[in-house]
């Protein structure tokens, strides 16, 4: 299995991820460690777990969004375990983040700042993770993004295009992947009538023409959690 770090890539731009959604308890350091832990910095991994156990241990307003961070780093560092041959380790460490994941979710069922992130992560796992574990995170991940979307819709429109087309490229490509086309159809409509100029146009236009489209580097997914 390879490291969940290398899953991370497919479809995260995890530096642009959720701006607004570390609020008191999590602040802009805290996040830029999340993000450079997500991409191979242990040490910087290491301390925002730690600055995410504090929010946990705190039971604040804050508990849900640490845990949702806490539980991404739980399955990337579940990856350092199978590199180093560590099985059962890093199976453990697999079923404490999704669990987290979970229970943040069920905290905070409505809250971006939730949804967003760990649906991310559950994006980029499911793209080269085994099938039996890739097709539950999948699903998990298309129904946050699904929410996310009703959630925003009354003023979707005014949010910037970045904005717009993150979580666009996020549903089509995920309902793509999954198999159902008519749904994956109608997200890329969405996304290319934006227009030419915003990101993942032209997987829009490869798709809606009946090409194949590639995703290559990092591809957002969605970073945004409020008006």
């Amino acid at each position: 299995m390879k490291s969940l770090p290398i899953y991370l890539t497919g479809t995260l731009a995890l530096a642009a991820l959720v701006p607004a959604a570390l609020a008191a308890g999590f602040d802009d350091a805290v996040r830029a460690q999340f993000f450079s832990g997500f991409f191979g910095d242990g040490a910087a991994l290491e301390k925002a777990m730690t600055s995410a156990e504090a929010v946990i241990a705190a039971n604040s307003a804050d508990t849900p969004e640490a845990l949702a961070w806490h539980g991404g780093g739980l399955m990337v560092q579940s990856g350092a375990r199978f590199r180093a041959g560590d099985a059962a380790g890093a199976g453990e460490l697999w079923a404490r983040g999704l669990g987290e994941m979970e229970k943040a979710g069920e905290l905070a069922p409505k809250n971006p700042a939730v949804l967003i992130p760990r649906a991310a992560i559950w994006f980029g796992v499911s793209r080269q993770a085994p099938p039996d574990r890739a097709r539950p995170l999948l699903e998990k991940a298309i129904a946050d993004y699904e929410l996310v979307y009703h959630i925003q819709e009354s003023y979707f429109d005014t949010l910037n295009n970045h904005m717009k087309s993150q979580l666009l490229f996020g549903l089509a490509d995920g309902y793509n992947r999954a198999g159902n086309a008519q749904k994956a159809k109608f997200y890329f409509e969405k996304l290319a009538a934006l227009g030419s100029g915003v990101d993942h146009a032209d997987q829009a236009r490869k798709y809606l023409a009946g090409e194949t489209y590639t995703v290559s580097g990092p591809g957002c997914g969605g970073c945004h959690d409020s008006k």
